[in-house]
């Protein structure tokens, strides 16, 4: 698997787990956490779980759409790929220092944690990981 499948996969993950959180948001229900693993009503009801009022979810869940949709779109369009590696490196940049101040909170102020919240922290990583790979390539290739 190249770089690009890597991505697909990991933004998938990242759907799929703001996706959940981002439903309990809108159906104000509590998250199912694995017994004894994690504190996770705590962590998304502090007040750190929103952004000016938008539940941090949410902008995770339009962040990795954002990211799956430029990755599925990239071999369509030649000239957009030219940009997608500093778009994509901008994106997730961002996400993880984001996610690092998040984790920060949740262990530093919090004192407890949501697996899910280090999910998405480790996919964000993960891709923003790819992110510098792919960049790299690119200042090889000039």
């Amino acid at each position: 698997m190249n770089t690009r499948h890597w991505g697909l996969l990991l933004s998938s993950i990242g759907l799929f787990d703001s996706g959940y959180l981002s439903w309990i948001q809108i159906s104000h229900s509590v998250e199912k956490c694995i017994p004894g693993l994690g504190d996770c009503a705590t962590v998304n009801a502090s007040s750190y779980s929103r952004l000016y009022g938008v539940p941090v979810a949410y902008l995770g869940f339009l962040t990795y759409f954002v990211i799956f949709t430029v990755l599925l779109i990239q071999p369509r369009f030649v000239k957009f790929s030219k940009f997608e590696n500093y778009l994509l490196f901008g994106i997730t940049m961002t996400g993880f220092l984001f996610s690092v101040y998040l984790t920060y909170v949740q262990f530093g102020l919090l004192k407890a944690f949501c697996p899910y919240c280090l999910l998405s922290a480790g996919t964000t990583t993960g891709l923003f990981i790819l992110s510098i790979i792919n960049l790299k390539k690119d200042f090889n290739t000039i």
